[in-house]
């Protein structure tokens, strides 16, 4: 698979068109070499390690003619270490594609139903306060009627004729 099928592979899979796709397969190359320019290392969990290593100077063979001793100077090469995922796929081992989502996919569900909780045991909380306020009110309510019948019977009892024996 060269570039331009890779980028056709890619848009097919996501919602992007060819042009779209090999822009983002430039940029992606264009990261990676800049990255191994500075001699930084490239770590794509599963799939693989791109990294630099110095390699010293030595004295090699001339390989059309042995008798030959060729020095080889001192350079900095590139080094490509595969991930887990990818040597399993190169054995013919089950591939798994979106492994890596499937995993930030459980953990954005658990967070969720982490939020979820604390906002329903904030809701009962807000809703036990409010019952509580609720019942409190009537009971100041109730205490207050009863008060304002205990004076009413009262006034009654003094305004209306007594009986005389």
């Amino acid at each position: 698979m060269n570039t331009s099928e890779f980028a056709k592979a890619l848009a097919a899979r996501t919602d992007m068109t060819v042009t779209q796709a090999t822009d983002v397969t430039k940029h992606f190359l264009d990261l990676v070499k800049e990255g191994v320019n500075k001699g930084e290392r490239i770590a794509f969990l599963g799939f693989g390690t791109f990294s630099t290593a110095r390699r010293p100077a030595r004295t090699g063979v001339n390989p059309q003619n042995p008798g030959q001793k060729v020095k080889i100077p001192a350079r900095t090469v590139v080094k490509f270490t595969p991930g887990a995922s990818l040597k399993e796929a190169a054995k013919g081992g089950k591939f798994k594609p979106l492994a890596a989502a499937k995993k930030v996919e459980k953990k954005a569900v658990a967070t969720a139903k982490k939020d979820v909780k604390k906002a329903t045991s904030a809701a009962k909380r807000t809703t036990s306060k409010a019952t509580s306020t609720a019942k409190k009110d009537v009971k100041k309510a109730t205490s207050a009627a009863k008060k304002v019948e205990k004076k009413a019977v009262a006034t009654a009892k003094k305004a209306a004729p007594r009986k005389r024996k």
